[in-house]
Order: C-alpha cells, then sequence, then structure tokens
C-alpha cells in the first residue's frame, strides 16, 4: 500500500481498564485496543506487528498470546507494562472521531473483535452511568485497594477483576448519588453485604448487579451476539454471582465466581461492614479496612501446588498457564461431599533453588541449573461429621487438574514443566514458606490477656530471630500476580492425549448476562432510616490516607 494511502486511512488506540477508568496505581500496566480498518487482519497484528515491537529498543519484554480467549500481547515498553488487543473494524477508514459507544460499529465483526472492544466500550459506560465521576473513583480506588489486601482480586482464580469491582462501586454510586466517597465505602459495604445474590442456600430468588435496563429481546441490535438473559439461555440461571457488563453484547463478568469464592468474598465484605461501623464511631481509623485476616491462621488443612521449570525464558508462560486452569481444582474439590470451602490464595509465592540436572553430554556428571518455583495455598474446611470418621481420597480431582494442565503445557510447547499437588497440615507449612510470613498462632488454651501479651512477646523474640536465619537461607518472595480481569489466558480447546491418558477437554465460553423482571436487588429495601444523609459524609477518608496504604 503506498504511504499516503495509508496515512489516510487511519487507526486508532484506546485506553481502558483502570487506567482509562483513572484509577490505576504505580507500576499497573496499561490496558489498550488498537483499532484498525477492513484491509489489515489480526494475523498481521499478531506476527508482522510484534515482530516490528521486538525490534523496537524500549521493548524489555514481549509475549504474544493469540490463542487467548481475548487474544492479547503483553509487553514492558520503556519500563511500562502494556497490554494490547486488536479489533478490525469493517470501516475502509478509521475516523478520529470514532465513538465506540456506538452499536454500529459492531456490524460484520467476528466474537473475538467484538470481546477486544468490549472493555472500552464498557469502561465508557460505566463512566457515563455514575452521577459524579470524581467520587466514584477515590471510592473504586478505596475498594480495589481493599480487596487486594483482603485477597479477593483476581478473576482468574474465581474472585472478582477491576471491571466488576468497578460495576459495584458504580452500582452504589447510583443508590447515592450526592454522597460524599467516604460514605459511598460505607454504603457499599451495607449494600453488597445485604445483597441476595441467585443460587445461594438460604433463598430461591436473587438478583443481579446491572447498571441500566437491560433491553428486551426486540430491543437488540441486529447483530445475533449471544448476551445474558436466563429467560433463554438455561445455563445463565447457574450462575452465582452475575454482575452485568452495561455495553451490548451484555455479559456476566463473574463467570469464574465459584461457590467457595463467593463465600470468601461475603465474609470479607460483611467484615469490611463491620469495620466501616467501627470508623465512623472513632473506635478504629481507616487504616484497619486494609489490615487482612492471616490465611494461614484460617484453616488447619491446605493444598499446596508447586509448580516449577528450569527454563527461565518460559517460566511466567508456564506459570499463567497453572494459575489460570487452578479454578478447575477448586470446583472439583467443592463436589467433595466432606468439603465446604476451598479457598484459594491469590497471593503466590516465588522461590529460585540450585538444583542438580541430568548431563546430556556426560550422564555420569549431572549439572548444576536453577530452578524456578512458585507455590500456591488452597485452604480447606471440611463438613462437621460428628463422630464419624472419613478417610478423604483427593486423588481423583488433584489428578484431573494436573492432567488439564499438562495438556495444554504440551500444546503451548512448554519445555520441562513440573506441577505437583499435595495435601499438608497447618504444621506442615513451615516447609514451604518461612514463618516470617506464615505468621501462625500457637495452640494455646484459655489466657488471661496479661498472659496472652507476655507469650506474644515471647513468642515475636523468637520468631524474630528464627525469622532472621530463615531470611538468610530463604529465597521465598511474594509473586507478582499476573491474572488479568478482562480474559483468561488459556482456554482448552480439543482432545489430547497427556501423560498417556486422554484428557476430555473441559473448555468452557463465558456465557453473556439479564436482570430478573421483579427489579428486586436487596435483602431488604433501605427504608429512609437505615440511609444516612448523603452530604453528610461519614468519617472523612482522606487521598493522602489512600496514597499512603497504595505505596505500601
Amino acid at each position: 500500500m503506498p504511504e499516503d494511502v495509508a496515512e489516510k486511512v487511519g487507526g486508532k488506540v484506546c485506553t481502558f481498564g483502570s487506567f482509562r477508568l483513572g484509577v490505576n496505581s504505580q507500576g499497573g500496566d496499561i490496558d489498550t485496543l488498537c483499532i484498525a480498518p477492513r484491509h489489515i487482519d489480526r494475523c498481521d497484528f499478531f506476527t508482522s506487528f510484534a515482530e516490528l515491537l521486538k525490534k523496537q529498543p524500549e521493548v524489555q519484554k514481549l509475549l504474544v498470546i493469540e490463542e487467548a480467549f481475548v487474544p492479547v500481547i503483553k509487553t514492558e515498553f520503556d519500563g511500562i507494562e502494556l497490554d494490547m488487543l486488536f479489533a478490525r473494524l469493517s470501516f475502509s477508514t478509521i475516523p478520529d472521531d470514532l465513538d465506540l459507544k456506538d452499536d454500529s460499529i459492531l456490524r460484520n465483526l467476528d466474537e473475538k473483535c467484538v470481546r477486544s472492544l468490549n472493555g472500552c466500550r464498557v469502561t465508557d459506560e460505566i463512566l457515563t452511568l455514575v452521577p459524579n465521576v470524581e467520587t466514584f473513583r477515590l471510592t473504586l480506588r478505596t475498594i480495589k485497594l481493599w480487596a487486594k489486601r483482603n485477597g479477593v482480586y483476581s478473576n482468574a482464580l474465581g474472585y472478582l477483576g477491576g471491571v466488576a469491582w468497578a460495576m459495584l462501586v458504580a452500582r452504589v454510586c447510583q443508590f447515592y448519588p450526592n454522597a460524599a466517597a467516604s460514605t459511598l465505602v460505607d454504603r457499599f459495604f451495607f449494600v453488597f453485604s445485604e445483597w441476595v445474590w441467585p443460587n445461594t442456600a438460604t433463598s430461591t430468588g436473587g438478583s443481579p448487579v446491572i447498571l441500566k435496563p437491560m433491553p428486551s429481546f426486540d430491543e437488540l441490535p441486529p447483530y445475533g451476539f449471544p448476551v445474558w438473559d436466563p429467560r433463554l439461555n438455561p445455563s445463565d440461571k447457574n450462575h452465582l454471582m452475575p454482575i452485568i457488563t452495561p455495553a451490548y453484547p451484555q455479559q456476566n463478568s463473574t463467570y469464574n465466581v465459584t461457590v467457595s469464592s463467593r463465600q470468601v468474598m461475603i465474609e470479607e465484605i460483611k467484615r469490611g461492614f463491620e469495620i466501616c461501623q467501627q470508623v465512623n464511631s472513632s473506635k478504629q481509623d481507616w487504616n484497619t479496612l486494609f489490615q487482612p485476616r492471616n490465611f494461614f491462621n484460617r484453616y488447619k488443612h491446605f493444598i499446596v501446588l508447586i509448580a516449577s521449570t528450569i527454563v527461565k525464558d518460559q517460566y511466567m508462560d508456564w506459570i499463567r498457564l497453572v494459575e489460570s486452569k487452578i479454578r478447575f481444582l477448586i470446583l472439583a474439590l467443592e463436589k467433595n461431599q466432606y468439603i465446604s470451602i476451598a479457598h484459594i490464595n491469590p497471593q503466590g509465592y516465588e522461590e529460585v533453588k540450585e538444583i542438580e540436572v541430568e548431563n546430556l553430554d556426560n550422564p555420569n556428571e549431572p549439572t548444576q541449573a536453577k530452578n524456578y518455583i512458585s507455590f500456591w495455598f488452597i485452604g480447606l474446611e471440611f463438613k462437621n461429621t460428628g463422630d464419624t470418621t472419613v478417610d478423604l481420597d483427593l486423588t481423583e480431582p488433584i489428578q484431573s487438574f494436573t492432567d488439564r494442565v499438562y495438556t495444554q503445557a504440551q500444546k503451548l510447547s512448554i519445555i520441562s514443566p513440573v506441577l505437583d499437588a499435595k495435601y499438608v497440615k497447618k504444621s506442615q507449612l513451615k516447609k514451604y514458606l518461612p514463618l516470617s510470613i506464615l505468621k501462625l498462632e500457637p495452640k494455646s488454651a484459655k489466657k488471661t490477656e496479661a498472659q496472652k501479651e507476655t507469650d506474644k512477646v515471647k513468642a515475636e523474640k523468637i520468631d524474630e530471630k528464627k525469622s532472621a536465619q530463615e531470611i538468610e537461607n530463604s529465597n521465598v518472595k511474594l509473586a507478582k500476580s499476573d491474572s488479568k480481569d478482562s480474559f483468561i489466558l488459556y482456554p482448552d480447546s480439543g482432545e489430547s492425549n497427556s501423560r498417556k491418558e486422554l484428557v476430555k477437554d473441559m473448555s468452557e465460553v463465558p456465557p453473556i448476562d439479564h436482570k430478573e423482571e421483579d427489579g428486586s436487588e436487596l435483602k431488604r429495601p433501605i427504608e429512609q432510616d437505615q440511609m444516612i444523609d448523603q452530604d453528610k459524609p461519614a468519617k472523612q477518608l482522606k487521598i493522602d490516607d489512600l496514597n499512603s496504604n497504595e505505596s505500601q
């Protein structure tokens, strides 16, 4: 194509997600969408454009994931992490004033392009639907920080991602259009501690969260994309925590939520509401909201997942793959009649060890190599069986999970991946993590407050000595989570023979979501005497306090 023609056809790069919403934090990535005219194909973006990017001196890393549910190029450009999506419109040229909220741009597009566009379209709709953008942003920053600190922020692992949390905050902003940010934080925890979700053991109804009325079947654009509607799609009735995107095609943004992750999130939201009440009565300050409970003290039984490889260049690919499949193990564990909760801790841990590996040149003399390891921990809570002794066998769900992961690793040509899953008791956790991270509470009988304080001081002194020695001898550190909010990186596809066993493909495409006709959204209506004065904020939430918490 002549250069003068190429300049006229145009193109557009848009941001979405946290950056577009104005709630991105330092060190966070930027979600971008590259929009091209119809003569540019997707394969051009993921081949020739990717090769061109690699040649740029500012590019430190580049990973092409074309087979993802939403195809993406992940790169680090001049120290800034970018996730780059691609959409090809049916236009011959891309105008500078392109309106992404216009449904007509979806005409003649394939589903991958629609999914890629959905991020920008949903973000723009959210900003349009909130009464006050600035108070929405400050409230959302607070809720996101709380969710990350309390281990309920990860779409891939079955919790809510950034888009879902943003829609929950936006709904509260609609309930209280004139409230200050501190009041909205308090009301957020109140509203969703009372919300009745579908498919709970204590209720037969339940409602999704929607930001604007769902169109009727006759009002839908004539492009044929499926939308979330339990009346038309029976599978949509099974969703546990539906939070529906406001842009066509309307989708359930929380498809990955499991029974266990929903229960954990509801418990944390209720705990958040209790803390807000203490803040309003001046018994606590806002910092208490961001202090999480110790995950390792909550359970007596755990499954530890250990993923490792000696190939450094493929380490992150391998870890992303394992993390994207963990929710299938959670679903399998939840089916066990004796397990009430399978709680995955979204915080991973990393370690690098020197190990001996086979020397291909001289088999009699093994060589040293670095083994890159990641750990995840699943806390298990068992149902009360009375005096009955239960022999719990978790071999089948664990074997099925590892087979699923190895099958996909084989398709992605990942070299020398190792995945192990072990059942451990609380007392055995120190084999995997130092006490400085675990901070386990010792078993003790009932004691007076003075005795507890004395024991605590003694324990802290002992732990300090042990921790110092452990830190000196251990390379374990917190892993930076790489789960994304808007897509699953490695959906299963097809059947494959893994470890001499045929593994049935269980891939699932996130369906699309609607609101029940009765419009009921709360367990009980927010009566006037339950509502606080919207113009009178709760104890003031300061931006400086939030910034100091984010930087920690």
